[in-house]
């Protein structure tokens, strides 16, 4: 996935570590420059098209997950397609981020094909470098926003995989028919 020729930053190979090594399930990545919340796939799987739907075996669920930040969200569930973000009005405030725009290495990609987290990406404003007075606007905004996604946790599978012992089993995968993609239990 990240061997595409180019050059992975300190951090990125940090967050990338930290994230094998906790078996998180639900992250989101905040960005400013749109209001949107785009899920993966965000590359293509025809790298010469733009704007190509490129859906994950999960696309229900990250769609599900979309929709729990985008209907919480004041301006994002606003109908209006004159406000910031309006062009997403009609695929109510969320879009596979592969159709929005293709591009390689994001970390919502890597989450999904290399550990058992699931990631949105919340575009959170228009402004891509918000003043700083507008920050408390954008907080308020998106804090309920957060608080629902947040409890999308609760959502899918989840348990113990044990021996009939009751011992943990790590490592194990788990298969749900009608999916290809496997997860595992942590440790």
């Amino acid at each position: 996935f990240f061997s595409l020729g180019f050059q992975v930053a300190p951090e990125t190979k940090a967050v990338m570590k930290w994230l094998r090594s906790i078996p998180f399930v639900l992250s989101a990545s905040l960005h400013g420059g749109e209001l949107v919340v785009t899920y993966p796939y965000d590359y293509s799987r025809h790298p010469m098209e733009e704007k190509m739907f490129s859906p994950t075996p999960d696309e229900k669920m990250f769609k599900m997950l979309a929709k729990a930040y985008a209907d919480a969200h004041p301006v994002i569930s606003d109908r209006s397609e004159l406000r910031c973000g309006g062009n997403f009005v009609k695929r109510g405030g969320i879009i596979n981020g592969a159709e929005w725009y293709s591009f390689t290495g994001g970390m919502a990609d890597f989450n999904y094909l290399h550990t058992n987290c699931f990631e949105v990406t919340v575009e959170v404003g228009c402004e891509k470098f918000p003043l700083e007075e507008e920050l408390f606007t954008i907080w308020h905004e998106n804090r309920d926003a957060l608080l629902n996604y947040m409890e999308m946790v609760h959502r899918g599978i989840k348990g113990i995989v044990s021996d009939k012992f009751g011992n943990p089993i790590k490592n194990a995968r788990i298969s749900v028919r009608g999916i290809q993609h496997d997860v595992t239990t942590g440790n």
